[in-house]
């Protein structure tokens, strides 16, 4: 998604605008055998205006590990750490590979994010991206903001990026000293090369003469490329190194008399699946390109080329995974009203499994991508009361946290998804005659919404009206257990508890052990009664690092009720 400034990256409405999972038995309500399941997705968590600010960021990266987030997703912008980004000529002796070459200052905040991770035990996914100094793009770029605001990208030049690629990779090889400063920087083992290509205001112009030829996925491929071969000089060959950070959706149509470059155009959304599919030099029958549109296209135009297209583009075929952002807007992950077969929502993910592995079958690998879901969350009403564009009002707080809490039972229930994530720690400020993107956690005054509960101590049961003495599903999550298991830390238990009835104390029906370090349980239980059912669970008193009123505090899940007839 854009950026809005140099020091925040929050999607724009319009550009999210534009499940049943179909794989491993996904909709089964049968308890299933925890073998199949993703017990060990990881927690991503992203939220860069605040850890880009140097007064926020230890406090924001503190309170993430409060609600046990274990890796942060931190944007690391060519255009505002490099040198003279704004000028149309190349800096004169410059060597962007070298990352002495840029200035102290535009590392610091970085340096000092990468620190105090490594200090609180957090994991950093850095996506590496544009905007582009202008200087760096081509020609050709239509009057507007594409000029001068530096989130945006147009031709970007692939070697120049791979140039800055490897002066971060070098910097954060865990033996890089910055001038003046004793101790190496730590290392980075958690990638991702460029961000949402299939979106214009990242890569532009995404097609041409009339949006009739798909240009963006053939600058991806340099993209990827150096930025593959940067990392691998580097020392990060053996890391997490994603691909795609797709945007979820796009749009597509010819042109008109209010959009004269059709769509997508120059800066609007390409269908995630159709970029794929070009990116790959497939048609939509999956046979390779040929001809006159494989030419435009930047794809090989006969059969000796299409044979050196595997080697020739490594990160698509030898990544760890592919990044996703299946922002569902205001529907459940398993109902999206605004489907299309291109799109990759949250709903999708089962189709965008197939597509990639069939991309990969057309050049004879058999590599099946973990799909990372890095960017995701809900934007609530209040306090965003405008309308859903295409469609319906945002959801209430109490709804978003319902809907998490499903979407990552789903992702758990699924090996093929690799992460979940939650896109915001504070709802931004209001800025008057813009949407608002409220998918925080907290309000933009530092109030909890029910969501925040939600994460932390996340709780789904798939049935919920049942017969008595029926053996049940309960799903959950200790998220932060696993900064709580360590040798000055007993062995992590969550209490599941009934309220029979509508009133009346919570009693403990069960106590869970938990035994991995991601804090997942899934077990069956029979219940008593109805009434209403939640986690409860108190932080430790030892960690040091747990903010103030934290230590020894219990905390509790959202609410579920149950109906036992």
């Amino acid at each position: 998604m854009p950026k809005i400034s140099s020091t925040r990256r929050i999607p724009r409405l319009a550009a999210a605008i534009a499940l049943c999972l179909a794989l491993s038995g996904l909709c089964s309500l049968a308890l299933p055998a925890l073998a199949s399941a993703s017990t060990t997705q990881i927690a991503i968590f992203e939220d860069g205006q605040e850890l880009n600010s140097p007064q926020a960021a230890q406090t924001t990266l503190l309170r993430m590990r409060e609600l046990g987030a274990t890796t942060v997703r931190e944007f690391v912008s060519w255009a505002h750490t490099t040198v003279n980004p704004l000028s149309a000529n190349a800096p004169s002796n410059f060597n962007g590979a070298d990352p002495n070459a840029y200035p102290n200052s535009n590392w610091a905040t970085l340096d000092a994010v990468v620190r105090d991770a490594q200090q609180y035990g957090m994991t950093l996914d850095f996506t590496v991206g544009g905007g582009a100094p202008v200087w760096a793009e081509g020609s050709g770029a239509p009057p507007g903001p594409g000029r001068t605001d530096l989130n945006y990208a147009w031709k970007p030049n692939a070697n120049d990026y791979g140039q800055f690629v490897h002066a971060v990779g070098e910097r954060y090889n865990g033996s890089f000293r910055p001038h003046g400063v004793g101790s190496p920087l730590p290392v980075v083992h958690f990638w991702s090369i460029w961000n949402e290509a299939n979106f214009g205001e990242d890569l532009g112009p995404q097609a041409i003469a009339g949006s009739s030829v798909s240009v963006a996925p053939n600058m991806y491929r340099g993209l990827l490329n150096a930025g593959w071969s940067a990392l691998h000089a580097t020392g990060h060959g053996n890391d997490t190194i994603l691909i795609g950070e797709y945007a979820a959706r796009g749009i597509a149509g010819g042109p008109t008399k209010h959009a004269p470059q059709g769509y997508p155009g120059n800066y609007g959304q390409t269908k995630p699946l159709i970029f794929i599919r070009t990116l790959y030099c497939v048609n939509n029958s999956y046979q390779v390109l040929r001809g006159s549109i494989a030419g435009a296209e930047g794809c090989p135009t006969n059969a000796a080329g299409s044979r050196k297209f595997r080697a020739q583009n490594p990160a698509l075929f030898n990544a760890s995974g592919v990044g996703d952002h299946p922002y569902p807007l205001n529907l459940s992950p398993v109902s999206d009203g605004r489907s299309d077969p291109n799109f990759a929502a949250f709903p999708d993910l089962g189709n965008l499994a197939l597509v990639l592995d069939r991309t990969q079958k057309v050049y004879g690998s058999a590599k099946k991508f973990p799909i990372y879901n890095d960017e995701y969350g809900y934007i609530t009403d209040p306090p965003n009361v405008s309308a859903v564009p295409g469609g319906g009002h945002y959801v209430s707080p109490a709804t978003a946290a319902y809907y998490l809490n499903w979407a990552e039972y789903l992702s758990y229930k699924n090996p093929r998804i690799k992460s979940y994530m939650q896109f915001l720690l504070n709802d931004p400020p209001s800025v008057k005659g813009q949407g608002l993107f409220a998918s925080g956690l907290l309000t933009a005054s530092g109030a909890q919404k029910q969501t925040f509960s939600a994460y932390r101590l996340p709780l789904y049961m798939p049935v919920t009206a049942f017969k008595r003495g029926q053996n049940v599903e309960v799903w959950g999550d200790v998220r932060p257990a696993g900064f709580m298991t360590s040798d000055t830390h007993a062995a992590q238990e969550v209490q599941i508890q009934l309220q029979s009835g509508s009133r009346g104390a919570f009693k403990t029906i069960n106590t869970v052990k938990i035994s991995s370090r991601e804090g997942y349980f899934d077990i069956g239980m029979k219940f008593p009664s109805s009434g209403t059912v939640r986690l409860t669970w108190t932080y430790p008193r030892t960690d040091s690092l747990l903010p103030t009123g934290a230590p020894g505090a219990t905390v509790y899940s959202r609410h579920v009720v149950v109906k036992v007839r």
